[in-house]
């Protein structure tokens, strides 16, 4: 029972910041080149690891189809109330 009501605790605020940052305009979009290193399938998307120029990685998930070693364009949204996401160009 305990561990019910925490493991709901615990979901209600993650859904909650959710929810907010979907519901918060889009603020800015920059264009940032990356590196496709790995890719996972789950479900109906694809998680790709990305090696940005900089040298940091992240992941970034997809419906769509990408080639590992490729060189791509993906964008840096940032929100107003400061969320920061990368997605892969339309």
């Amino acid at each position: 029972m305990i561990l019910t009501v925490s493991l709901f605790a615990m979901m209600v605020p993650a859904a909650l910041n959710k929810w907010v940052n979907d519901a918060s305009p889009i603020h800015s979009v920059t264009a940032v080149d990356a590196t496709i290193k790995s890719a996972q399938w789950a479900h109906d998307r694809i998680n790709y690891v990305l090696l940005l120029d900089d040298g940091s990685s992240l992941l970034v998930d997809d419906d769509r189809l990408h080639v590992i070693g490729s060189h791509i364009g993906i964008e840096r949204v940032t929100r107003d109330n400061g969320f920061v996401f990368y997605r892969f160009v339309n």
